[in-house]
Parts: C-alpha cells; structure tokens; sequence
C-alpha cells in the first residue's frame, strides 16, 4: 500500500487482510477494519470535509465526539469516519459545503 503521508505508516503486519474500498470514485486497498478516517489520512490531503463556506476540515480527535471526520458512506447521511471500520466495497464520498438530506418519512 503506498501512503500519500509519510507519517501515517502502518503499524499492520505485512500479511494483514486487505480489503478494496472507493474514495471519492478513486479505488483503494486499505486493511480490513481500518477506520476510515485513518485511511483517509493514508491517502487523500488531509482534509475530509469542506464547511458550507469552504473552511477544511479534518479528523480531530478520533474518538467520535468533535464530529470533524464526517463523511458519506454508502450514500448514506453523514457518518463520523473515526468510528467505521472499513469493508471491502465501501463508497467513501468526502463532503464538500451543503448537501441535500434525505427524506426520512
């Protein structure tokens, strides 16, 4: 796996499952059960979100509360990246401003 950052390398061993998961419409092996906020760190700018007014922002605390790792996860709402492992197939779309939200009745 190459990493965009040097500075995130993987702790996994050289044998760890590997899975093929989609950033953004771009395909990606990440390891099996990886948050995804940390494997979009691995290989995308450090940013994951756009707000509303173009401000980036990125994973912060990674332990779900500050709520700056959103992202879409297969085209469903929202979801904080730091707490979703990943799975082989999983569409990541990054956020970028206002979105439409889905109809919930």
């Amino acid at each position: 796996m190459t990493l965009a950052h040097a500075r995130w390398k993987s702790c996994a061993p050289d044998k760890a499952l590997t899975v093929q998961v989609s950033i953004d419409g771009r395909k990606v092996t990440a390891i099996a059960g990886i948050r995804v906020a940390a494997l979009l760190l691995q290989n995308t700018s450090a940013e994951t979100r756009h707000n509303h007014d173009g401000t980036p922002r990125a994973p912060y605390c990674m332990m779900g509360v500050c709520h700056e790792c959103l992202a879409l996860i297969d085209g469903k709402t929202t979801e904080r990246t730091c707490l979703i492992p990943v799975y082989d197939g999983m569409q990541i779309t990054r956020c970028s401003g206002p979105f439409q939200l889905p109809n919930v009745r």
